[in-house]
């Protein structure tokens, strides 16, 4: 067991770690166009904050969280998602004094115990966006935008943005009575999951899978159907802006989202090539999480994204091939005595810039320029006597075999061209 990763865990070798930063950088660069800073939050918080923020009868906080005691008895969970930790953030240093909105954007692992599956697993990253301090839905539509514009960049288009509203705790209450009533005459129907749902919070039923509780949903009562008279406004802003800004989408009264925290929107964006885990994208609006956590009254926006299901997806369509790394230059010496110069030569490389490596484990000359062709090197510098005594290296091309004998500063304009 010591030479295999846990389950639900996997290593990133450094060809994943050349699609990873590509995506990353892609990230940062669509987030700072919208004018969002990153934030980096500690990897463990205290438990309350998740029980508070998510929602104690949601599955993550019931089943899936890496909670623990630490030495001085104080209950520890390791992340299972990015928002709650932002918004402690912001509670802990006063964002909230700052000009608002304050946006944010972070790079995260998460971790969440459950089945691994394809593109899901314990330890995860995800990808996120938060905007704190605007009730307008102009904000709803540009963290949605935001996702969108950055899923295409990456070159996927084939992809659907679904939207409901979840409403205001006001009017999200009768629905919850109503469906509770519709729901208690088709328990028989129910799996047993959703059977403990029932009392607890009836909304997550609209989350399951299980055909039996689906076929019961089609005949449910729509949460669209209930709200009042700000949420429908809210919401049919949301969609006429959509347009405005040619964003696809369709009203889907089926998204609920995972977490407790939601309020009014309330968006997926889809992909059928994932399976049945076809989400690529989720978030929405919830207006009274950072006063839950203790902070001021403040509405806020956002969305996750999990980076393993988002690089699953872009290799499966041929998104991510990304150009082989090849080291600048290899230094091969025909013997110790040219080390120090070697050695010279090699930093001389690395403080302009260039990638460069030189033989630490004692090979012949002929075994060097083995090994730069492994690595890959674009060129290999060989010194021996006549090159100290000279002054002049010989460059050999290791693309086309050919080589000529240069000054070092030659040999670094050669390699700039490259």
């Amino acid at each position: 067991m010591l030479t295999k990763a846990p389950r639900g865990t996997r290593d990133l070798l450094p060809e994943d770690c050349a699609k990873w930063l590509h995506v990353e950088e892609l990230f940062r660069k669509i987030c700072e166009r919208f004018g969002y800073r990153e934030i980096r939050t500690p990897t463990f918080e205290h438990t309350e904050l998740f029980q508070r923020g998510i929602g104690e009868a949601t599955d993550i906080v019931e089943k899936e969280m890496y909670t623990f005691l630490d030495k001085s008895g104080r209950s520890i969970t390791l992340k299972p998602e990015g928002t709650a930790p932002v918004v402690r953030a912001f509670i802990e240093h006063k964002l909230f004094n700052e000009p608002l909105p304050a946006k944010f954007f972070y790079i995260s692992p998460c971790f969440r115990y459950e089945r691994p599956q394809a593109g899901r697993l314990r330890e995860f990253h995800q990808f996120g966006v938060e905007a704190f301090g605007s009730p307008s839905p102009s904000i709803d539509v540009e963290v949605i935008a935001l996702a969108v514009l950055f899923l295409e960049k990456l070159g996927l288009s084939q992809l659907k943005v679904h939207i409901n509203s979840l409403g205001c705790k006001r009017c999200r209450e009768d629905y919850k009575k109503r469906l509770n009533e519709f729901l208690n005459n088709k328990k028989e129907f129910l799996c047993e999951t959703c059977l403990v749902r029932l009392d607890r919070n009836p909304l997550r039923i609209l989350d399951c899978k299980n055909e039996g509780c689906r076929k019961v949903l089609e005949s449910a009562p729509v949460i669209l159907d209930f709200l009042c008279d700000d949420c429908r406004k809210h919401f049919e802003q949301v969609k006429k802006e959509l347009s405005a800004v040619g964003i696809k989408f369709e009203v889907d009264p089926g998204i609920v989202r995972g977490l407790d925290y939601y309020t009014k929107t309330v968006f997926e964006i889809i992909s059928e090539e994932l399976g049945a885990q076809s989400a690529v994208c989720g978030g929405g609006r919830y207006d009274d999480l950072i006063e839950e956590c203790g902070g001021p009254p403040t509405p806020a926006a956002g969305f996750g994204m999990g980076v393993e299901r988002l690089t699953l997806l872009l290799e499966s369509k041929g998104l991510l091939k990304i150009d082989s790394w090849a080291m600048d230059a290899f230094i091969a010496i025909a013997g110790e005595e040219q080390r120090e110069y070697g050695l010279r030569l090699l930093y001389d490389l690395r403080r302009d810039g260039f990638s460069a490596e030189i033989d630490v484990m004692g090979r012949s000359l002929k075994a060097q320029l083995k090994y730069a062709s492994k690595i890959p090197a674009k060129y290999v510098f060989i010194i021996g006597e006549e090159e100290v005594e000279t002054g002049k290296i010989t460059v050999k091309d290791l693309s086309t075999g050919l080589q000529e004998k240069m000054t070092f500063e030659e040999a670094k304009a050669l390699l700039k061209k490259r």
